[in-house]
Order: structure tokens, then C-alpha cells, then sequence
């Protein structure tokens, strides 16, 4: 007999009502947490908390409005079609459905491209500072920030993982997300779980970087450091989960794999940039 964890939990504050929820608090709470690391260190360089307020928007409205674009045009579906014997509707053949945010459905790597068209709109014309300087102090905050969403999947019962034995396997028994296939009490791999204790390391790393060593003092290194570690663990933990879409069961690397990389190989670029001094006149700048 295979030992797992019998995953029950449900993520309905009030029975009977999809809303509130558990997910949303946990999307709260991570973004709370992710505001006050950043108002500590707008404190340390005298910046009035008025600038953190449109940052703080910048982000929301780019977390949300990225993710779900992201999952609509680089998940779908796009046209009504049928699966597992069931009609499942298309976004471009019900456009309003993109709006249905509530009924699940959001992408990461949405997000991380919203908000680094944010940022970069943000750096620009609020704090007027350099792209890097604002890129490398959300680091920290964007990956607490990953830590409870991944949880909100795990309460959703949500990206679950493909069928193991091992002992600390979770038992999911159904989907809050209606709309994606139902599973059976298969034992499986917690992949949200994964994903999220490999964001929490992430986060400890940058803030030992950013406090500790210094690191803000080479525009890029953070968040360099960030992009390695967030997205080599979610090319890493991809390997673990059930694909998304029918085309990721047949390919070697799955989409969100695939979309992982470019940042994976920006992140290295930055670091080395930051690493070979070719940044010097940004740290002027900022001095």
C-alpha cells in the first residue's frame, strides 16, 4: 500500500461560497509581505512612501492583468474544443471568459512580462532611476510573493503533479477550477509545493545577497540572481507536474519550461555583466 497525504483541505472560507476564498487571502498576504520588504529598503535610500504606493500599483495591475493575458495566449485554449469528452470553451471563441479571472486561470511568465513593462514605466517617470535599480529591489518581494500563490494552488488543488509512490505523495481528489479535468485519489507529487519551498530558498538568498553582501551596489546582480533561481526552479519542477495543455504531454520540455529559459539565460547575462564592472556608470548614478 502507498502512504500519502490525503489532501481534503478546501480552499472555501465559507461553505458553499467560492468567494472568499483561501487562494485570495494567500495572493494577499504574499503581496503584503512583498510590500513591507520593499518599503524597508525604499527607507534605507530615503524614498517617501508615496513612491512605494505607485509601485505597489505598477505591480498589482501588472500580476494580474499579465498573468491572465499570459495563460489565455500561451495556454488556451483559444477556439472551443473537445477534451477528455468534454467541450472546454475557447477564449477567442468567448472573449469575455478572459475577464472570468475568478474561475482560475493565471501564468507566471504573463506576469513577469507585465511587470517588467511596469517596472520599466515606473523607473522611468516616478523614481527616475535606473531600470536595474528597481529591477533589483523587487526581486526579493516578487519571489515572497511566488511562495503563497503556489501555496493558494496547493489549497486549490491545482498544477498537480504526475502520479508517485513516494511517501510525501498528496492525494487530490478534485479540482476547485471546474473547468480543468477532474483527477482521481492517485497518489501524486505535491509540484506546487516544490515550487513553493524552492521560491522561499530564493527569497532568503536574494535578502542575504541585498543585506548582507552588499549586492545592491552591482545594478543587475540581484536580479539576476533572481530570474536564475525562480525560473531554473520552475524548469526544474516542471518535470514533476501534469502538462498543461495536450501538446505539453507529448514534448520533451513543456511550455512553461520552453518560456523559461530566455529569462534563465537573461539572468546569467546580467550577472555577468554586474560581475565585470561594465555597470559603473549606473552606480554613479545612484550614488
Amino acid at each position: 500500500m502507498i502512504l500519502a497525504i490525503d489532501w481534503t483541505m478546501s480552499p472555501e472560507i465559507i461553505p458553499g461560497y467560492k468567494t472568499p476564498n483561501l487562494y485570495g487571502i494567500l495572493f494577499v498576504t504574499g503581496l503584503v509581505l512583498g510590500y513591507f520588504v520593499v518599503k524597508r529598503m525604499f527607507k534605507k535610500e530615503g524614498i517617501k512612501d508615496d513612491v512605494l504606493d505607485k509601485l505597489v500599483m505598477y505591480m498589482v495591475i501588472g500580476t494580474i492583468v499579465g498573468a491572465r493575458l499570459g495563460h489565455v495566449l500561451f495556454y488556451g485554449p483559444y477556439y472551443d474544443e473537445v477534451i477528455d469528452g468534454r467541450l472546454v470553451e475557447g477564449y477567442f471563441s468567448h472573449p469575455l471568459d478572459i475577464f472570468k479571472v475568478w474561475q482560475g486561470g493565471l501564468a507566471s511568465h504573463g506576469a513577469a512580462i507585465a511587470i517588467l513593462i511596469g517596472l520599466y514605466i515606473f523607473s522611468k517617470y516616478t523614481v527616475k532611476k535606473p531600470f536595474l535599480w528597481i529591477l533589483d529591489r523587487i526581486s526579493a518581494p516578487v519571489a515572497i510573493g511566488g511562495v503563497f500563490i503556489r501555496l493558494g494552488n496547493l489549497v486549490n488543488h491545482e498544477i498537480v503533479g504526475h502520479p508517485t509512490d513516494v511517501p510525501w505523495a498528496f492525494k487530490f481528489h478534485n479540482y476547485w477550477n471546474s473547468s480543468i479535468k477532474a483527477f482521481d485519489a492517485t497518489p501524486r507529487h505535491p509540484a506546487q509545493l516544490y515550487e513553493s519551498i524552492c521560491y522561499l530558498i530564493t527569497f532568503c538568498i536574494l535578502m542575504f545577497l541585498f543585506w548582507r553582501k552588499d549586492a545592491w551596489k552591482k545594478p543587475g546582480f540581484v536580479f539576476g540572481t533572481f530570474l536564475i533561481l525562480i525560473f531554473g526552479a520552475r524548469l526544474i519542477v516542471e518535470f514533476f507536474k501534469v502538462g498543461q495543455t495536450a501538446r505539453d504531454e507529448i514534448l520533451f520540455l513543456n511550455t512553461g519550461q520552453l518560456l523559461s529559459i530566455p529569462f534563465i539565460i537573461v539572468g546569467i547575462a546580467l550577472i555577468y555583466k554586474s560581475i565585470s564592472g561594465k555597470d559603473e556608470k549606473v552606480n554613479a548614478k545612484d550614488s
